[in-house]
Order: C-alpha cells, then sequence, then structure tokens
C-alpha cells in the first residue's frame, strides 16, 4: 500500500519575509503609498484620467471594502495637476423672460467679486433713492408740470364761471366737485330758499343750469388728455432722474468688468431693466420704516444679485466630486419652491447646484449600484454626457407637479470625467442591456480581489498600515505586529502568494488594535495587541460557531471522530454567519441496494439542495460508470444525503465525500471516522479545489481537540488547495507534533486509500483492478447488482 503522508508545519501557513518588513518599517518614503499592488487597475486609471476624449469614462469594478473609493480618490488627487481653464458658473435675470434665466461663465473668482459689486450697486441704489428725488431741482420741475395743469384747469374753470356769473349763477367747486346755485339780489341761494321760488323761476334756472353743465363739459373734455399729459412728463422726469443717478454707478461697474463681454452684456440689459425698478418702487414722497426698506432691498437683491452655482479659488485644482447619494436633485441640481398667497412660486435665485455642477471640469465619483436604483437619473447622466450639457430637467414635473411655475435655465457646457464605482454583474448586465454604455464609459478599471505577493507590494502594505497608525495617534507598528497584519492578509485572501485586496479589514482590525493599546497605555502597536483583538473579534461573533459545537459535545449533531463505519464519512462544510464564517463538521450518509433507481440527492429531491450541489451529486453517476461499468449497464439504487441539515446546501465541495461514502456503502468496506474529508471531483475522478479550507480544517480540528487529540486524526483536502493553506498556530502546532494530519490527494483513488486504509487499485492492462482492492469489490458489487436487476427484468 502506498504511503500518505501529512503535510509539514512548512506547508500550512506562508512566511512573509521579514527583511523587506523590516526595510519598508524604515523607510518613511512607503508612507505615500497609494494603491497596494492593482497594476492592472493602476494602468488602465492613468489612462482613462489622461486621455481627454468624449466617451472615455471609467467604470472602476470591484468588490465592496477593497479600497476603490480611497485609491481612485487618492490618486486622482495625486495625479491631477492645477488646471487653468477652471470656469465658475453663475445664473442671472433674463429681464425679457424671467422663467429662462441665462447662464454666465467666469473665470475664478470673478463670480463672488461680481456678486459683491452687485451688493454694492444695490447698497449705492438704497443711498441714492429715493433722495435724489429730495433735489430741489426735481422738485422745481416737478412743481412746473403739476403747475402747468393746474393752470389749464384753472382757466378753463374761469371762462366757465364768468359765463355763469353773468347769468346770475355762482360756480361752487369743493372737494374736486363743481355745482350750481342761482344768484337772487345778490346773493346765491341754498336748497330751501330755491324751493320756495315760483315754478316758472326755478324751471328757469333748472334750463339755464343744465346749458352751464354742458358749457363745463365742453371746457373740461380735454382734462384726461392734460392729466395724461402731466403724469407722462413726471413719470419721464422719474425715469431721467433715475437714469442720472444710476449712470455713474453701471460707468464704473462697465469700467472694471470692460475686458468681460458676457458682464458687460447683462449690465447693458440690465440699465432699463434697472430704471423701471427705480421709478417703481424707489421713487416714493415718503419716508420709508426700517421693514419697508427691507422689502425694497430683497425687491432688488432678487432681480439682480447673480446666483452663483459654482466657484473656484485662484489656485485651486480640478475639482474631485463624490456623490454619496446619487439622487436626481443630488447629481443635476434642483429648482426650489416656495409659497406666495397659496400658490408655488420659484425664481432664478432658488435654482441650486448639483454634483455635476460642482465637477464640471474635473471628475465625479459615483456608486454605480446606488445611481442605477435611482429613477430617472441614469437616463439623465447618459444624455448629458452625450452632448456635453447640462440641462436641468426636472422628473417632478413628470410625477404629479403639473401646475406649478417653473424654470427651463439655459444650458450649462459638461466637461467632466464620470468615475463610475460598480460590482461586476451590474458591469456585465449594463453591456448586455444598454448600447450607449460601451460609447460613454470606454475605460474599464478592474481591481483584482487578490494581490501578488512581492516586495513591491509588500512595502505597499506596510506604508499604508504605518500611515493609518500614525493617523491614529500612535509611533507605529512594531516588526511582529507588522508580520502578523501580512499573515492576517493572507489568511484573508486564503492565499500562501496572494495579499487580500480588502484593505478595509486590515484597516478594522488596526483600529481594534489600537483600542487594546491605549487601554494599556501604549503608544505602538505590539503583536499581543492584534492578538487579543482577533480573539475579542471571534469572541464577539461566534455564538452561533459555538452552538453548533456545543450541539456536537452534548450528541445533539452525531460525528463521530474515532473508528471506522461502513457509508459514513465526515464532510466539511463552511457556515457565513454576518460577518463571522466559520468551519464545521458534517455526517455524509450513503445507503446502496439492488436497483434501478440510480444515485438519488435527498437533498436535491426536498429541494434542499441548490443547483452547484446537484450538479456535484449528478456526476457521481459520470464517475461510476467511467470508471467501473465499462463492460455492463450502470445499474443500482443509491441515495446520498447530509445528516441533520435542514437549510438550503449549495456548493460541490460535498462531492469527495459524498462520493467516498457510496463506495464504501456499495463495497461494505469501512471509512475511517478520524479523519473528515473535503473536495470536489470531475468525472474522471480528478480532485479539484474548494474554498474555505482554512475554515473546514479549523473546525474539525477544534472539535477533536476537544475530545482529546489521539495522533491520528487530520483531514484530506484537494492537492490543489495546499497553496491555500493559512492555518492558526494551534493546528500548527498539533501537525508539528504529529497530533493532528493534513493529507493531500490529487484524485478519488488517493482519497479512497486513505480513508480505508485500503490500495484502491489501478486497472491493469486486460481492463481489471487487483482482487482486494476497493476498486475490485466496487466493480464485482456494479455487476452483480447490475445482473440480478436486469435479470429480474427478463423474468
Amino acid at each position: 500500500m502506498t504511503e500518505h503522508l501529512s503535510l509539514t508545519t512548512k506547508q500550512l501557513s506562508a512566511i512573509p519575509s521579514r527583511r523587506f518588513i523590516n526595510q519598508a518599517l524604515a523607510d518613511d518614503s512607503v508612507l505615500k503609498a497609494t494603491f497596494i499592488g492593482q497594476h492592472r487597475a493602476r494602468e488602465a486609471l492613468s489612462f482613462g484620467l489622461g486621455i481627454r476624449s468624449r466617451g472615455y469614462n471609467l467604470y472602476v469594478m470591484g468588490e465592496h471594502a477593497t479600497g476603490r473609493y480611497t485609491l481612485v480618490h487618492e490618486y486622482i488627487a495625486k495625479s491631477v495637476e492645477q488646471v487653468a481653464t477652471l470656469e465658475e458658473w453663475c445664473y442671472i435675470n433674463n429681464f425679457e423672460e424671467e422663467r429662462e434665466p441665462f447662464v454666465l461663465r467666469l473665470r475664478p473668482t470673478e463670480s463672488k467679486l461680481l456678486h459683491k459689486d452687485m451688493e454694492g450697486l444695490i447698497d449705492e441704489l438704497m443711498d441714492t433713492f429715493p433722495a435724489a428725488y429730495d433735489n430741489p431741482g426735481y422738485q422745481r420741475k416737478k412743481a412746473a408740470i403739476n403747475r402747468e395743469f393746474e393752470q389749464r384747469y384753472d382757466k378753463a374753470i374761469d371762462e366757465v364761471e364768468q359765463h355763469a356769473q353773468s347769468k346770475s349763477v355762482a360756480l361752487y367747486e369743493d372737494g374736486g366737485t363743481i355745482s350750481f346755485s342761482p344768484i337772487v339780489d345778490g346773493k346765491p341761494l341754498d336748497d330751501a330758499a330755491f324751493t320756495k321760488l315760483e315754478d316758472e323761476q326755478r324751471q328757469h334756472y333748472y334750463q339755464l343750469i343744465d346749458q352751464l353743465e354742458d358749457i363745463l363739459s365742453e371746457a373740461l373734455i380735454e382734462l384726461p388728455k392734460w392729466k395724461r399729459h402731466s403724469s407722462e412728463q413726471l413719470r419721464k422726469l422719474k425715469r431721467d432722474t433715475a437714469e442720472q443717478g444710476i449712470r455713474p454707478l453701471l460707468k464704473d461697474l462697465e469700467h472694471k468688468y470692460a475686458n468681460d463681454l458676457a458682464i458687460l452684456k447683462f449690465l447693458r440689459q440690465l440699465k432699463p431693466h434697472l430704471i423701471d425698478t427705480i421709478v417703481e418702487i424707489l421713487a416714493g414722497d415718503h419716508k420709508d420704516d426700517k421693514q419697508d426698506e427691507y422689502d425694497k432691498r430683497s425687491v432688488l437683491e432678487e432681480q439682480y444679485l447673480p446666483n452663483i452655482m459654482v466657484s473656484h479659488g485662484l489656485n485651486d485644482t480640478a475639482p474631485v466630486v463624490y456623490e454619496p447619494n446619487p439622487t436626481h436633485q443630488n447629481l443635476f441640481g434642483k429648482i426650489e419652491y416656495t409659497n406666495m398667497q397659496g400658490s408655488m412660486f420659484t425664481n432664478y435665485r432658488m435654482i441650486r447646484s448639483g454634483a455635476l455642477h460642482k465637477a464640471n471640469g474635473g471628475y465625479l465619483l459615483l456608486d454605480a449600484d446606488k445611481m442605477i436604483d435611482q429613477p430617472y437619473v441614469w437616463d439623465s447622466l447618459k444624455r448629458a454626457l452625450k452632448f456635453g450639457e447640462l440641462k436641468m430637467e426636472l422628473p417632478q414635473l413628470d410625477v404629479g407637479m403639473v401646475n406649478s411655475m417653473t424654470l427651463t435655465p439655459q444650458q450649462i457646457p459638461l466637461d467632466v470625467k464620470v468615475v463610475l464605482l460598480g460590482s461586476r454583474e451590474l458591469y456585465y448586465l449594463l453591456q448586455d442591456y444598454d448600447e450607449e454604455f460601451d460609447e460613454l464609459f470606454r475605460v474599464l478599471v478592474d481591481f483584482d480581489h487578490e494581490i501578488p505577493l512581492n516586495k513591491q507590494s509588500l512595502f505597499d502594505f506596510v506604508g499604508r498600515a504605518r500611515h493609518h497608525a500614525q493617523s491614529l495617534g500612535l509611533t507605529g507598528i512594531s516588526e511582529e505586529a507588522m508580520h502578523r497584519l501580512v499573515e492576517h492578509s493572507l489568511r484573508l485572501a486564503e492565499h500562501q502568494q496572494n495579499l487580500s485586496a480588502r484593505f478595509s479589514d486590515i484597516i478594522e482590525l488596526i483600529n481594534e488594535s489600537h483600542y487594546f493599546c491605549v487601554k494599556e497605555h501604549g503608544d505602538k502597536i505590539e503583536i499581543t495587541h492584534i492578538e487579543t483583538a482577533l480573539t475579542a473579534k471571534t469572541r464577539r461573533t461566534g455564538r452561533v460557531s459555538q452552538a453548533l459545537l456545543e450541539d456536537i459535545k452534548q450528541g445533539q449533531i452525531l460525528i463521530a471522530t474515532q473508528g471506522t463505519a461502513v457509508g459514513l464519512v465526515n464532510g466539511l462544510t463552511v457556515l457565513e454567519v454576518g460577518d463571522s464564517v466559520f468551519g464545521t463538521p458534517a455526517r455524509i450518509t450513503s445507503t446502496v441496494y439492488a436497483g434501478a433507481n440510480g444515485v438519488v440527492d435527498i437533498e436535491r429531491e426536498v429541494e434542499l439542495g441548490q443547483p452547484i450541489h446537484s450538479k456535484g451529486v449528478m456526476l457521481l453517476s459520470g464517475y461510476l460508470g467511467h470508471k467501473y461499468a465499462q463492460y455492463f449497464p450502470l445499474t443500482l439504487s443509491a441515495n446520498i444525503a447530509l445528516e441533520q441539515s435542514y437549510g438550503h446546501i449549495d456548493g460541490d465541495s460535498a462531492s469527495l465525500g459524498e462520493l467516498v461514502a457510496l463506495i464504501s456503502a456499495l463495497t461494505d468496506i469501512p471509512v475511517r471516522q478520524d479523519l473528515a474529508i473535503t473536495g470536489s471531483i470531475n468525472q474522471y475522478g480528478e480532485v479539484q479545489s474548494i474554498g474555505g479550507v482554512n475554515e473546514k480544517i479549523e473546525g474539525f480540528f477544534t472539535l477533536c481537540q476537544h475530545r482529546g487529540l489521539t495522533g491520528t486524526q487530520g483531514v484530506v483536502i484537494p492537492q490543489s488547495n495546499q497553496i491555500n493553506l493559512m492555518l492558526n498556530k494551534q493546528v500548527i502546532s498539533a501537525v508539528d507534533q504529529g497530533l493532528f494530519h493534513i493529507y493531500t490527494v490529487a484524485t478519488v483513488d488517493d482519497a479512497i486509500a486513505i480513508l480505508t486504509a485500503k490500495e484502491a487499485g489501478k486497472i491493469t492492462s486486460k481492463g481489471r483492478y487487483p482482487k482486494g482492492s476497493v476498486n475490485y469489490a466496487a466493480v464485482n458489487r456494479l455487476y452483480n447488482i447490475s445482473n440480478i436487476v436486469n435479470g429480474a427484468d427478463e423474468e
């Protein structure tokens, strides 16, 4: 029988280079490290950020918590040079059509300067008016206009009065009302005296007064024309006075912004509207109280102050904006509303900028998975990138706000590099179902989930770990502690030659170690702090694993760790509950009897087996037929189950154990119970790698350790998983002392030989297996069952 040797302790874990770690700890330049590995992603990021052609936006693909955002943001910040073409944007009032505000393109700092100058203009207007209308020159001109009107009026009234007196009738004017009264004996009559006159006299005066009223109407027929003429002269006087008052104020601004055509055009459009506003609200003849003055200032500010959307400093570089909540309003801006007398009202001053406004001329980072869930956002973003214009289209108008006044602001030219951070699934989904996706996002930045362990990546790892420790106020991390951090990263990657790209897990461990370091009044993280932090986390998240172990201890879950049994194999499973991942053994059983039902997966029959697990079981029939039934029909009835499993099962890592249990039941050869097994197989009997190998080994080891290590216990794993071994110190120590064993196998025959302690048997040139071998017994049993079943069919 071939002897199968257990792995040595050197094969159970990787030993990072202490020389490189020491060099990195002594080199302060490593503190500037941005990326750890990720050379492919770095090249793609450099290309995507460097090319300015339209459509070369970036999709950063990778798992969450791999530091995509931090790394990309830092890389952009370091790669971006000062941009001389930064532009500021602000909205101004469109005096001809207020619902369509104009946009101003300005150089850095100009928008705030313009805002300050316009505030100064308003201050000067408030100081100048209505004081300008109290000027004696204005008052004289106003009095002259009023006097001209009054003279025309008085002349017309005098002519009518003279004619009335010639007819012995008096003319009275009281409160703007003109009336007539007869004169008898040189005295005007009142109503009482008039009623005492004879009827003939009264009738005479009635006719006479009617004639006088007609004459009065004819005399004042041009009174409205005189009034209009007077009002027009007064308005012209007010406008001329207002124009004279604002002319020097605007001249100063025009001279200041003589080189900026956009602002000059705005000031010239502003002038006539400003004159009208002054005449309307600042040309009053009475002194205002403070509230009225505040209200008038508010009107001027709402009409003339620019609404700054984006501003920059003189030395600012290209903006790098990350929007954590990519709703439509947060990206494209919004138009706010206020309630005025029960109606919704808005104006250009209530336009608010979004992330695209702030990132214009620079870079915008978005979480693609969050963005795609927001209504209207994806289509609006594609439209903006495709046409290079930022248009504020309000989706709420399509979902309810249909009777409200709204604005259509002028579009802003858009020049932004969008960086989407998303999952692999979303990337391939968009590629398949959105034809425009490849046109707009031509650069893929693919983050690996593992990083090759070499000198450069080790230096970067140590640098980022040191940098974070210093940001916590610590002096550093000791050599042993850093060595342990690297080991932990290798363990997370489940690979002896690759670091985990999830550096956030290392940051989490440093943070927790910092807590224990400070608790001991230390200023440097030592290996004891890291071990304490790992132990504490295992305890915090270990309730479920501890409960399962207790059930096994108490015999509630049946797992044997000694002796032998037919058709029983200890499989190894991994459970993930929250952020807790642990391994636990599971009993695999099989029964075989004469029949033609084939291999029945009980888990699949009761709909607990998921597709990959069911596939693994179905491969067993292919292996049996290929291995044993080349010269007779494969006919048998067999059942396979994972005992005491009450939830869904997925993965094919139990297929090797299921096959060993099946062959044991088929041949009636007992299997060692002090060994557990894991591995996937194909139809040709080759053993394939599986995941979670470290947790599986440690789960079975913990149970054996509780029951007492006998020196024969161990696990059987695929040979291809040897490079994934990063076991804890307890397992390594037990293997070193010969108390626990780890065997690797490349074929099913290797596994059978170890678990049955018998030769599996190799087929001879005559197509037969050696007598006494496991494979010989399996062929004979299958042949006998085939004869029984087929013979029964013939009868």
